[in-house]
């Protein structure tokens, strides 16, 4: 495993990171919860020392399961990333959606990251996930409805109590990470990013390379599309959200596929599968630091992890950025 530092600091996280939304079964259908910590598990035993999760996903359950699964690692031998900012159960800020909770009920989310929450959500996090530091603290989404400085004076407070090591955001454009990097030292900024979705190359990769921020690139797999297992006409389970998203629209999976077809034989050369390929060519991308991977079982846990040790050659690159370019 490649393991690489976020911005300037000390805090060191493994190139691919266990994304644990799915472990939280929130959106995904059902998730088993020993199924998802045996991902967990088996993703640390092959060079995996980071987990991102955040206490939206099952409404606390995938912070739970995150500290179940790293109870009987050193603290010290793993890192924990999670987020704040959004709220089930606190109807101020900005409504975001309405959803259901693994028990099918319905919920409002907002988005408020007021500084008494950001408070109170942190506490929250860390008796979830049976720990008294968290490694990197992130706003899940902006709150239009709270200064950036309030909230980030919250975590300057939390950072300076010990409960916090490292300030991050997420889906954060260039001008309000700046805003935030004026109050406490912002290290990263967690983004969506793919083959198929690299609208944050034209903004924030050029504006995190000069001011020497890290990246770290969610839905790398595009949520399973560039995996080539999804076929048209794919039934999704009951409550997985990639039912109604644009990305999984019968003429968009047949492109996607034509694509993957094409760089496949790089694939068949190195032994590897696409889900493999892709991830690797993720963390070749530039300004790119982190991929995050999810998984639901210890096999699919494995195959993401070996990702990190896969090399391409610069040829190889070079003719996937190609068919990129293409798609």
């Amino acid at each position: 495993m490649e393991y690489r530092h976020l911005s300037d600091s000390n805090l060191q996280l493994s190139a691919i990171t266990f994304g644990a939304w799915a472990a939280g079964s929130w959106m995904w259908g059902k998730t088993e919860r020993s199924d998802a910590i045996g991902a967990i598990k088996a993703a640390y035993d092959h060079g995996v020392t980071s987990i991102d999760t955040a206490p939206i996903y099952g409404q606390g359950t995938s912070e739970e399961i995150v500290g179940e699964a790293i109870r009987d690692i050193p603290r010290d031998k793993v890192q924990i990333l999670t987020k704040f900012g959004l709220r089930w159960d606190l109807p101020k800020g900005k409504f975001y959606m309405k959803t259901k909770d693994n028990n099918s009920r319905f919920i409002d989310v907002h988005k408020y990251a007021g500084k008494e929450s950001v408070i109170e959500e942190c506490e929250n996090s860390l008796k979830r996930l049976g720990t008294d530091y968290i490694d990197l603290y992130q706003i899940h989404w902006p709150d239009e409805t709270t200064p950036v400085e309030e909230t980030f004076e919250a975590v300057e407070k939390l950072i300076e109590q010990g409960k916090v090591r490292h300030a991050g955001v997420c889906n954060f454009d260039a001008s309000l990470t700046e805003k935030a990097n004026q109050v406490v030292k912002i290290i990263s900024n967690q983004v969506p990013f793919s083959m198929v979705n690299r609208d944050i190359e034209e903004e924030t990769v050029p504006w995190c390379l000069r001011n020497k921020k890290s990246i770290l690139a969610y839905s790398p797999m595009e949520r399973g599309l560039l995996t080539g297992k999804i076929q048209p006409g794919h039934k999704f389970a009951e409550g997985d959200h990639r039912k109604m998203h644009p990305s999984f629209k019968d003429d968009h999976i047949v492109k996607t596929n034509a694509f993957l077809e094409s760089i496949k034989p790089v694939a068949e050369k190195h032994e590897i599968t696409l889900a493999q390929l892709v991830l690797r060519w993720t963390l070749k991308r530039e300004g790119i630091t982190i991929a995050l991977a999810g998984a639901r079982n210890v096999e699919q846990a494995i195959q993401n992890a070996k990702a990190g040790e896969i090399h391409l050659s610069e040829d190889e690159l070079k003719f996937i950025n190609e068919k990129v370019e293409e798609l």
